[in-house]
């Protein structure tokens, strides 16, 4: 599938969710509780350059709740998906929406070019982030995350997918991961949880 399809593809997942504009969020009060799986405790990290060449960790985004999430640039429904539910978060979030910030990491560094991954995550938001390493760098990432990738041989070499594990890590404004987000959890259900965490400093 070429860049510029993939684009017209990504824009119309983006349209289908824009009628949830002005969906209100429940409120939370007293002690924070979570929609998505509480990890609280897990020690799942990362250190990779983004498509500016600035190497990334947790600690650069304290102050801001990150989601990181884990794909690639042809990917043809997970990934487009997560990133326009990811975009819509910050519209359901008003002047919040600021203190959100994604982080991709795709798991193709072969083809997931710096260029190419900068105008894949900004064609949802101008300050969405994508992270790429070596080959090696990425297994190691995946590893510490548990998340699964593997190539899939399409009809050239060239054109294979990759199988990749669905879902979304989220980490407090401290830069601790606290929630896995199930893929298909909606963006009402993530704004929820941000706006939990945000809260909960």
């Amino acid at each position: 599938m070429t860049t510029r399809r993939q684009f017209v593809l990504l824009g119309a997942a983006g349209a289908l969710l824009t009628g949830c504009d002005k969906l209100s969020l429940p409120m939370l009060s007293g002690k924070a509780s979570f929609q998505g799986v509480d990890i609280t405790g897990a020690d799942y990290r990362y250190a990779l350059p983004d498509q500016d060449g600035k190497m990334r960790t947790p600690e650069d985004f304290k102050g801001k709740v990150t989601a990181v999430f884990f794909g690639y640039v042809q990917c043809p429904d997970v990934c487009p998906t997560t990133l326009a539910e990811l975009a819509q978060v910050k519209k359901l979030l008003g002047p919040d929406g600021e203190r959100v910030q994604a982080v991709f990491i795709t798991v193709d560094p072969e083809r997931d070019t710096p260029e190419l991954l900068k105008a894949y995550v900004q064609s949802f938001d101008p300050t969405f982030l994508a992270l790429r390493g070596s080959l090696e760098q990425t297994m190691a990432t995946a590893k510490d995350f548990k998340v699964f990738f593997a190539k899939a041989p399409g009809k050239t070499p060239e054109s294979y997918t990759v199988d990749h594990s669905a879902g979304t890590y989220l980490f407090d404004a401290q830069g601790r991961v606290r929630l896995f987000e199930r893929y298909g959890a909606g963006a009402q259900v993530l704004a929820s949880d941000v706006k939990a965490l945000l809260a909960s400093g």
